[in-house]
């Protein structure tokens, strides 16, 4: 087992942190919000340790150590730990996800059903009210289809602002675009946005005009956009194929130029042949 069987109460004195939490890291937005948190709905989860090999009585802490500080700036001289039976801590917070913001907004919802309200929910996050409001509109005026394909992804509420100005299929379009090329910046999506005809455009909404930009010119790029689109599919379809083809075929002709026949026949019958065979073989030794 990787853990005793029973948690223990421990006092901080008797816990040796593994590294220092310096002021520079108790001004971030992370140590405020753990320490929000901490205030609001108290710990949630208990520090790591495990026992020193030198004085059973004392503790080395594995992970907790943002939580640990916060709990000594509150007075708090006890504190319930797991007690690890190893002493390392690199698995520690090395497997942890970042939660995405669609989860984030379903968790919200899911307390707000529970009885908890907004402004609670904001103190326990260390963020305005007006945030939280935002959370759980998140997917208003979203399409199942695009929500499906960004649930996992880790995106901005801009990000979502910029989705609403599009129709449901431009939505799963862009959606799959910013997938494909693994791009989830609000300058992508303003983009994509910027490059839809007007006809694929929510109900109701009104592009600006772009400064230094005429209708023509909004129109090229739209129809640039929608041709690279398709490129962009047909590709991406055939790609595994190609790739697998290319390394074959240059596997095969590096196999050829190891054979000194082959060589010596090239160079006096198709030298031009030989030469680019060459470039080709010597461009992927140095890729690799």
């Amino acid at each position: 087992m990787g853990f005793e069987q029973r948690t223990l109460q421990v006092k901080l004195a008797d816990i040796q942190p593994l590294k220092l939490v310096t002021e520079e890291v108790k001004r971030s937005a992370k140590y405020r919000q753990i320490a929000a948190s901490v205030a609001e709905i108290g710990l949630v989860e208990p520090p790591v340790v495990t026992r020193s090999r030198d004085n059973s009585a004392k503790f080395l802490l594995l992970d907790g150590h943002l939580r640990l500080e916060i709990l000594r700036d509150r007075g708090i001289s006890e504190i319930e730990c797991l007690i690890s039976t190893e002493d390392e801590a690199f698995t520690y917070n090395k497997r942890v996800n970042r939660i995405a913001i669609i989860q984030e907004h379903r968790m919200i919802l899911k307390a707000v059903e529970n009885g908890v309200s907004e402004a609670r929910i904001a103190k326990a996050l260390n963020v305005d009210v007006a945030s939280i409001r935002r959370r759980r509109k998140l997917l208003d005026g979203i399409c199942a289809e695009a929500v499906e394909l960004l649930k996992e992804k880790h995106l901005t509420l801009h990000t979502f602002s910029e989705l609403r100005k599009l129709g449901p299929i431009r939505q799963i379009e862009a959606a799959e675009l910013m997938i494909a090329m693994n791009n989830f910046s609000n300058s992508y999506v303003r983009s994509l946005v910027a490059a839809t005809p007007r006809n694929q455009l929510a109900a109701g909404f009104t592009p600006r005009q772009h400064k230094g930009l005429s209708d023509e010119q909004l129109a090229l790029m739209e129809r640039e956009s929608a041709s690279l689109a398709r490129e962009f599919k047909v590709a991406e379809q055939t790609y595994g194929v190609d790739h697998l083809d290319l390394v074959l075929a240059v596997g095969y002709l590096s196999k050829l130029l190891r054979n000194g026949k082959v060589v010596g026949y090239l160079a006096k019958q198709y030298q031009e042949l030989l030469f680019e065979f060459q470039k080709i073989t010597e461009a992927e030794a140095t890729a690799a």
